[in-house]
């Protein structure tokens, strides 16, 4: 089978090789690979810059977003049969409950273990979740991280709905999925960029106000004057260091910030963000659960949408699709067919 393997740092270190087919053991799946989705976290693993577990050929699979269809059973696997549609959760050792950093962290495809860059993944069924009955494979893909960071965010740690306001930044995958999660609860949606093609992107996907943080850098005052002063319900913090004051600025008092991401260079850090003396809320979020990306897939299937794919790349240009999202050319997600 077709494999990628990262064999030191940087884009150009990623190599397709052949590897024998896996067999499944006890409780296992074995998952032919159609579709693949890349997170800005995967550039950070293929730069050195984000922790990559011990792999057993002292090399990494990458890639952690992938649904495929299910090829053959272990023994003792019961919970899928031959043919199922399936989605592999970000952390395949935290199926459920509160966050474990432990249980979690050592179990990260494509980063602690071994991902899903591969024509077919061994993983246990536990760590398996159907696809929507609604999504083909290429959208499908794109739930298992930044899907279910949006959903944790707005729908199980809170519940984000109609009355209210969601500040989203920028239209890289968390924030195009928090803009239609909102937009589906009939939230009022605000929307920034750099881009005004993209904000115009934005608008067709139902966001409510936009604002061009290149042009207009106190993205923070518009936002509070497009709430009349009051300041947004909620935001979705996804710059990380380099925009947490202006997120904090642009809350009302007791509004709530998720901290999600790190796309200005560092994760803003939630002491900080609690410094702030206005009452404002500061959530976390580590993707989620087996469970969450479950109920997020069972959502799509009663209230259906479907997830942005900005464009599809073949599996032999891989390194081309990582090109891309590194440009910050993409508007929701990027995608590898297998």
């Amino acid at each position: 089978m077709r494999t990628y393997e990262l064999r030191g740092d940087g884009i150009g270190a990623l190599v397709q090789v052949e590897r024998p087919v896996p067999k499944p053991g006890p409780r296992q799946a074995l998952v032919r690979v159609h579709a693949v989705s890349l997170n800005y976290r995967d550039l950070l693993v293929a730069d050195g810059t984000y922790p990559r577990g011990p792999a057993a050929s002292g090399t990494l699979v990458p890639g952690s977003d992938a649904a495929g269809e299910v090829v053959e059973l272990g023994p003792e696997a019961s919970r899928f049969s031959r043919g199922d549609r399936v989605m592999a959760a970000f952390f395949q050792g935290w199926l459920d409950g509160p966050f474990v950093f432990e249980a979690a962290a050592s179990s990260a495809l494509g980063g602690s273990i071994d991902g899903v860059l591969s024509d077919y993944i061994v993983v246990n069924e536990a760590g398996l979740v159907k696809v929507p009955a609604n999504l083909e494979y290429e959208a499908a893909c794109t739930l298992p991280c930044s899907g279910v960071t949006a959903w944790v965010a707005l729908h199980e740690l809170d519940t984000v709905g109609a009355g209210q306001t969601l500040l989203a930044q920028g239209t890289g995958g968390v924030s195009v999925f928090a803009l239609q999660l909102a937009k589906r609860a009939g939230a009022t949606v605000i929307l920034t960029s750099s881009s005004d093609e993209k904000l115009a992107r934005g608008k067709r996907l139902g966001a409510d106000h936009t604002i061009n943080y290149r042009d207009t850098p106190r993205w923070d005052l518009i936002a509070r004057e497009f709430t009349g002063g009051r300041g947004v319900d909620h935001l979705i913090e996804v710059g990380g260091a380099g925009t947490l004051e202006q997120s904090l600025n642009a809350l009302r008092e007791g509004g709530r910030v998720v901290l999600a991401g790190q796309l200005s260079g560092s994760m803003a850090s939630r002491e900080a963000a609690e410094k702030n003396a206005r009452a404002i809320r500061v959530d976390q979020v580590f993707v989620g659960s087996a469970n969450h990306l479950d109920r997020l897939a069972r959502s799509i299937e009663q209230s259906p949408f479907t997830p942005v794919v900005d464009r599809v790349f073949p599996f032999d240009a891989v390194s081309d699709a990582y090109r891309y999202l590194e440009s910050g050319a993409h508007f929701g997600k990027v995608v590898i067919r297998v």
